[in-house]
Parts: C-alpha cells; sequence; structure tokens
C-alpha cells in the first residue's frame, strides 16, 4: 500500500467522525476519541482542533494548536498517528522520560527528523500503551490546566 492510498485524501470535505471511524478501524477509533477527550479534559477552551489538508501526499490530520502546534492526529488505512513537534527545551524534558516509554514510541522518538523549527515525532497509536505514552508527551508539550 503506497502512503497516498493509505491517507484520507478526499480533498472535497474534512473527514466526519464516521468516515474516520472506516477508515482507521473500530479500536483505532477507540483510541483516537480517547486521544480527544484527553484533549479536551486537560486543555478545556485552550484548541479549537481543526482539519487540515496536506495534498494527495499526506492527505487529512486534525491539528490542536494555539499560538504553536500541539499535536496532529492523522487517520491512516486501519491506523491512527499522532504528531507532536518538539521544540528545544520540550526536547529535553521528553528525553528524561524516554526510559518510561514503550519500545515504540522511544524509537519513533530517537528516529525522528529535527528541524529548524523543533524535532517531528510521529507515532503510530496502536494499542494502550502508545496512548498512555502520547499523553505523557502531551503534558510535556503543554502543561495541563488545573
Amino acid at each position: 500500500m503506497t502512503e497516498t492510498n493509505k491517507r484520507m485524501t478526499d480533498k472535497g470535505e474534512p473527514p466526519d467522525a464516521k468516515a474516520v471511524a472506516e477508515w482507521i478501524g473500530a479500536k483505532n477509533f477507540e483510541r483516537w476519541n480517547g486521544l480527544t477527550r484527553f484533549i479536551a479534559a486537560n486543555y478545556p477552551g485552550v484548541f479549537a482542533p481543526d482539519w487540515i489538508y496536506g495534498g494527495m501526499k499526506h492527505g487529512w490530520g486534525l491539528r490542536y494548536k494555539k499560538s504553536k502546534s500541539f499535536c496532529t492526529l492523522i487517520p491512516e488505512r486501519n491506523r491512527m498517528i499522532v504528531v507532536i513537534v518538539f521544540g528545544a527545551k520540550e526536547r529535553g524534558m521528553a528525553e528524561a522520560i524516554l526510559p518510561e516509554l514503550s519500545a515504540a514510541v522511544r524509537e519513533a522518538y530517537e528516529n525522528a527528523t529535527t528541524y529548524h523549527d523543533g524535532k517531528w515525532v510521529r507515532i503510530v497509536v496502536n494499542g494502550e500503551k502508545a496512548s498512555a505514552d502520547v499523553k505523557s508527551l502531551l503534558t510535556i508539550k503543554r502543561a495541563p490546566k488545573k
């Protein structure tokens, strides 16, 4: 399967919940909803998620952003990916908890490319541990509201 047919690339309209659920599968959609609920509960009123279209190569992604990027959820065929961009200060904090993270998430972090605007970490969320790891990394990216 090529990158383009893994992604939701129909440019017409952003996908709705039903389309995402069908595309990524029931278990992954539960994880998707778990992450969106986590963000809503811990960062109330901070983010207005918006669907962004990255063209035929990248397809649709659900972006959470205020003044800077928080994360993007990307629906792929039978899986979901979360992209988190870590700045220099955030990288130090993320690297401090790497030993606590699953091997797959640790590997995704270590293999991520660092650009001028930060380290772009692409995490496949394929289980509860990966989902919990993403939540831990998001709290480093931005402290939850109390």
